[in-house]
């Protein structure tokens, strides 16, 4: 069944294909080559499918559900339809409501656990599929256009995008899901395009800048410190070409001298990527940097958290970093930001805000200390990723 589906799947691709000129013969199957940055990228947005792409068992489980032939075979036949539209396959890649409930509840329950279950976390990754579909095909809006999507393009060029992802996504990638599915591989293939593959920046996250501060980690003693670690949060710049925001270096001048203190052991710097539009700096990096340079803090004791947008995703970010660094997450953390930043955190509407934008809270505000100074708990749930958010999963 697996191979059939996987017909149906090239012939639409053949027919949204369709060349002009003298037809050439192929002498062999094409052979599935590696890529290496699509496989990191997979592996970051997609943990779940990704896995169900490497257990041969757990896949033919799957396509050999009746409810899961039912609408491969109505996403064949739509892609099909299109022919040489490209935006129109880009549209018909998307998934209904009604196919990510039937594919959800159809995986075997022998694929890795996840927090809140298989299905919900299908779900999660096939509306990030969704998600960047439409944001980097489709030319929709993001949820925050000031700093994420594709840019402004005249409709050819477009055209020239999505073409090109379809070509990638139709050519054979070893340890893919293009025999389930071309939409995994055509959403690579459009972030990969648009260079947004900031999700897998800095990767693995132990290593480089951040290896000798995890080296500390795993021989610090926790319970000699009042805290796990200083939480520096992003406050990214407007102006191209600015490096730090005048407030990001308020925020440096205050973890030094609350570092200074002695009551944590680490450091954790946290923003990626984001202000302005399409910034070649990364906060995280630039803050470390100033750290050490201007205030002469170590770098073994500062970490780097390159990927968050947002000051929700800061603090979940740097949760995921003290569940890494081996942090015992019934010790409190502490928050250094401007106030105005601090007293948002620390009240209700930051609550709601989280759980509108990510689903849970990533970790408990606590007393604030001064107008700077939050103390703040982290919880395990912050190691869901959520793809729907593909720049920082």
């Amino acid at each position: 069944m697996v191979s059939a589906l996987r017909l149906m799947v090239r012939a639409a691709l053949a027919a949204a294909c369709v060349f002009s000129g003298p037809v050439l013969t192929q002498a062999a199957e094409p052979v599935a080559v590696e890529d290496a940055a699509f496989a990191a990228l997979s592996q970051r947005l997609f943990p779940l499918f990704t896995a169900l792409a490497q257990d041969p068992a757990a896949m033919s489980a799957l396509m050999t559900d009746p409810g899961t032939r039912d609408i491969m075979s109505a996403r064949a036949t739509r892609q099909a339809t299109c022919r040489q539209d490209t935006g129109c396959v880009a549209q018909a890649l998307l998934w209904q409501e009604a196919e990510i409930a039937t594919l959800a509840a159809a995986l075997p329950a022998t694929l890795p656990a996840f927090d809140d279950g298989v299905a919900a976390q299908a779900t999660r990754e096939l509306q990030g599929v969704n998600v960047i579909l439409g944001t980097y095909g489709l030319g929709q809006v993001p949820a925050y256009p000031a700093i994420d999507g594709a840019g402004v393009l005249d409709p050819a060029e477009r055209r020239a995008w999505l073409q090109a992802a379809l070509w990638l996504s139709g050519t054979p990638r070893g340890g893919s899901l293009q025999g389930m599915d071309l939409s995994f591989d055509f959403a690579l293939a459009l972030l990969d395009g648009s260079t947004r593959t900031d999700a897998v920046a800095h990767l693995p996250i132990e290593g480089g800048m951040n290896e000798a501060a995890f080296t500390r980690a795993r021989r610090t003693d926790w319970g000699k410190y009042r805290y796990t670690a200083l939480i520096v949060t992003g406050i990214g710049p407007e102006l191209a070409d600015m490096p730090l925001s005048p407030g990001g270096k308020y925020h440096l001048r205050l973890a030094a001298q609350q570092f200074a203190a002695g009551d944590a052991p680490f450091i954790i710097v946290s923003g990626g990527r984001a202000h302005p539009f399409n910034t070649r700096f990364t906060e995280a990096v630039e803050m470390r940097t100033a750290l050490i340079e201007r205030y002469g803090i170590p770098a073994d004791r500062i970490v780097i958290d390159p990927h968050a947008r947002h000051t929700t995703t800061n603090l979940r970010n740097a949760a995921r970093l003290l569940v890494a660094m081996g942090a015992p997450l019934e010790r409190d953390t502490l928050v250094v930001c401007n106030p105005v930043q601090s007293a948002a955190i620390g009240s209700p509407a930051f609550v709601e805000r989280n759980q509108r934008e990510l689903g849970y809270a990533p970790g408990v505000a606590g007393a604030r200390i001064s107008p700077t100074l939050l103390a703040w708990r982290p919880d395990a749930a912050s190691a869901r990723i959520d793809p729907r958010d593909p720049l920082d999963p």
